[in-house]
């Protein structure tokens, strides 16, 4: 039962935290300034919030007390006015966590060797807040995960090491993140933003917050609503390009180009939507967070076909390039341990300096393990290193491509010049499809 003096406590905690919010006096604390977490940061300051960014890589903190850009989604300039102003700072502990008013979680959210989830960043983080937790507090959660992680998992921490309770004393909410790394049209600031909060008061506080830098906000009925929202996102992307791969090994098999099929396909005014092949799905979500969904469907005794078979399907794609490349090397008469070839990128997408997840890294460790001479070309990634070997980009120069036997393009950096790369080559493998429509020697080229 609620007496009097309780509602008149959950009122007085509601209406502080919403005015602190609306006049934008808040203290925000941001856990984790990674990809999602900097950007976020960025935008709350620049409205006026104070933020203190939680970055455990002293590294990372430092860079951005320094006004050093590390995220090629937050401009420069924005960066250097709010660290300059003081309204970002960065920090390396939870010690701020007391004096914030809201707390916004963006904190990796791995899988296991065998397709799990790992949730250890989650629980420390929740558990490092619920020990500075006080009354009149937001936190909410980005980091993508399974239905039930904010309910289930965080909530229990909260309220068992502070002693609050939610809905009352605190606010608890997951608004999953909807960042496109690279992306020039869709931001931080208009990506639509949807929440979700498993009690009213809770949710209208996440809405209100979100609300000043995001321009629209879509409340859902629960946090386990809007952390379904998120898996079945990038769910549905992955199975529908699972469907194009699957018909580019199918087409390899007809003789057909799959290239030309798609492209016509594509030309249909309703009913259809453009997806394309490649060697396989990179990045922190696609190729990760249809498993959050399908490990979670088994507790309900409910198996996820299509998502285990497109998780199938795209992880075969590096394993068909390398197959495809040995093909393309026997017609020349040349063994692949003999063989030279260069990899043109290796970040998972193009125009970004990001390799991890990268499909084109795994096309690449495959054939180092065929002995073959690989050397890479990517202006985003000057190194990286796969087990033991170490690389380091090469100089992009005629000599560099035509000493190649095959040049396989791996990731489409826009910057290439791929009508040269062809005339300069001896043999190209495309597997983006990204010179099909140029005016170059296609005798040249071999499609995916």
């Amino acid at each position: 039962m609620i007496t009097i003096n309780s509602m008149n406590h959950i009122n007085g905690s509601l209406e502080s935290i919403k005015d602190k919010i609306k006049n934008h006096t808040a203290v925000v604390s941001v856990v984790g300034l990674g990809y999602v977490g900097l950007p976020f940061a960025v935008e709350k300051a620049k409205v006026g919030f104070s933020v203190f960014g939680i970055e455990q890589n002293p590294i990372r903190a430092d860079k951005v007390n320094r006004a050093e850009n590390y995220i090629s989604d937050v401009k420069d300039e924005e960066l250097k006015q709010v660290v300059s102003s003081g309204k970002l700072n960065a920090v390396t502990n939870f010690d701020k966590v007391a004096e914030s008013d809201a707390i916004i979680i963006c904190v990796p959210t791995p899988l296991t060797k065998n397709l799990t989830p790992n949730l250890s960043y989650i629980e420390s983080v929740t558990t490092e807040i619920a020990n500075h937790l006080r009354p009149g507090q937001l936190i909410t959660l980005e980091s993508t995960t399974y239905p039930g992680t904010t309910d289930e998992v965080m909530k229990p921490i909260l309220e068992e090491i502070s002693g609050l309770k939610q809905g009352e004393d605190f606010f608890l909410a997951h608004s999953p993140e909807r960042v496109d790394p690279g992306n020039k049209r869709y931001t931080t600031h208009n990506t639509n933003k949807v929440v979700g909060a498993s009690d009213a008061n809770s949710l209208d506080v996440a809405v209100l917050f979100y609300q000043q830098t995001i321009l629209d906000v879509v409340p859902v009925s629960s946090a386990k609503a809007a952390e379904l929202v998120k898996v079945f996102e990038n769910t549905f992307r992955a199975v529908n390009i699972a469907l194009v791969n699957e018909l580019a090994l199918l087409c390899d098999r007809m003789n057909l180009n799959v290239w030309e099929v798609l492209d016509a396909a594509n030309t249909k005014p309703f009913g259809i939507m453009p997806f394309y092949p490649g060697p396989g799905v990179g990045g922190h979500c696609i190729p990760l967070d249809p498993h959050y969904l399908e490990w979670k469907a088994k507790e309900f005794n409910f198996n996820t076909h299509f998502i285990a078979l497109a998780g199938e399907i795209n992880r075969k794609m590096p394993e068909f390039v390398r197959t495809k490349t040995w093909r393309l090397l026997n017609q020349k008469g040349i063994a692949p341990s003999k063989s030279q070839i260069l990899v043109m990128g290796v970040a998972y997408k193009k125009d970004l300096g990001d390799w991890r997840e990268s499909p084109s890294v795994e096309v690449v460790e495959l054939l180092l393990k065929d002995e073959v001479d690989v050397r890479y070309y990517d202006p985003y990634v000057p190194e990286f290193s796969i087990g033991d070997h170490n690389l380091a980009s090469v100089e992009l120069t005629d000599d560099t491509i035509e000493s190649a036997d095959l040049v396989l393009i791996a990731t489409d950096h826009t910057q290439i010049d791929y009508v040269n790369l062809v005339d300069k080559a001896q043999l190209v493998l495309d597997t983006r499809g990204v010179t099909r429509h140029l005016d170059c020697n296609q005798d040249k080229v071999v499609l995916l």
